[in-house]
């Protein structure tokens, strides 16, 4: 059980950090051509990790929803 969770964790983790990807290109897209400056390589590491660890933090709560519901579930249709 605790691989799966591991494997629900990553996957999770994989499918956020895509729709944070999908949702920053379209608000880029949405915005204003400004001219903004570009980042230096260490803000734009710093800025991959953040979204990173985002995405992995909210992976973590789905997993412990959805696999603690199913917990829930199974205890309250009287399973062991």
């Amino acid at each position: 059980m605790v691989k799966m969770s591991l494997l629900v964790m990553v996957v999770f983790t994989f499918v956020i950090r895509m729709g944070l990807r999908w949702r920053e290109e379209r608000m880029a897209a949405l915005r204003p051509a400004a001219k903004s400056p570009r980042l230096g390589w260490i803000a734009t590491q710093k800025r991959e990790i953040n979204v990173w660890v985002t995405a992995a933090a909210l992976g973590v709560l789905a997993t412990l929803v959805l696999l603690g519901g199913l917990h829930w579930a199974r205890q309250l249709s009287g399973g062991w």
